[in-house]
């Protein structure tokens, strides 16, 4: 791949210091396919330019708590990606997962120049995927999950299973897993004991618990290897 302008590549590696918690000099070099030489250089430059960049010793890069840059400017095939991937979202069968995804995609074509938001208006009349036709909306805790996964917190779920029982949990949020129909929890289930899979739409209800629970120090790789090993 022919090496992007150095314009260019500093405000790719800008948005990427932005966008991630921390970065490393390594994925820089190997994303610009630069070498991690030139990395320190584009990093010093942004120092120079008054860009408060830190630096943590054996870990990688970030921004400092706190420091806001302006709006994002997006080229045309990428505010048409955004488009298209909303399209595909509001057919998902979670109601929050779609209300965000619209709040935030809202804000996102704010940033749009004029031109620009007439062409996405545009996209979006002339694209339609082909599934959940219906518009249905069989769950509502999609973001709640995601929540909790990121947090570690244990929370109570009321289950009801494919043979109509229902049965209280605490569980402990491991990973979400995305089939064509349906969203699939994977937690730890403190009743079995054992790592479980319960399916999103057929959670009746979730409490929060505010009780904090120790990561499992997993890749959702290694679940799999684990979970299909004792099967």
């Amino acid at each position: 791949m022919e090496e992007k302008p150095r314009i260019s590549r500093l405000t790719s590696i800008l948005t990427q210091l932005q966008s991630q918690h921390i970065t490393t000099a390594r994925s820089l070099a190997e994303k610009h396919k630069v070498s991690i030489r030139t990395i320190y250089r584009d990093i010093r430059t942004l120092e120079n330019s008054g860009i408060p960049v830190f630096t943590e010793e054996g870990k990688g890069h970030s921004l400092m708590e706190g420091y806001k840059l302006p709006p994002v400017m997006f080229t045309e095939e990428e505010a048409n990606a955004l488009i298209t991937a909303e399209q595909l979202i509001l057919k998902n069968k979670d109601s929050s997962f779609t209300k965000h995804y619209s709040e935030a995609i809202l804000k996102i074509k704010a940033t749009l120049k004029s031109q620009q938001k007439e062409k996405t208006t545009l996209l979006s009349d002339r694209i339609y995927f082909n599934a959940n036709f219906q518009e249905q909306k069989t769950s509502n805790y999609l973001m709640l999950l995601q929540s909790a996964i990121t947090n570690f917190e244990l929370l109570e779920i009321n289950y009801l299973s494919l043979q109509s029982k229902e049965s209280k949990r605490e569980v402990e949020p491991f990973a979400l897993y995305s089939t064509q129909e349906n969203w699939l929890l994977i937690a730890f289930c403190r009743l079995r004991q054992e790592f479980r899979m319960f399916r999103v739409d057929r959670i009746q209800n979730i409490k929060r618990t505010l009780v904090h629970f120790e990561s499992h120090n997993m890749t959702l790789e290694e679940f799999y290897k684990n979970y299909y090993k004792d099967k």
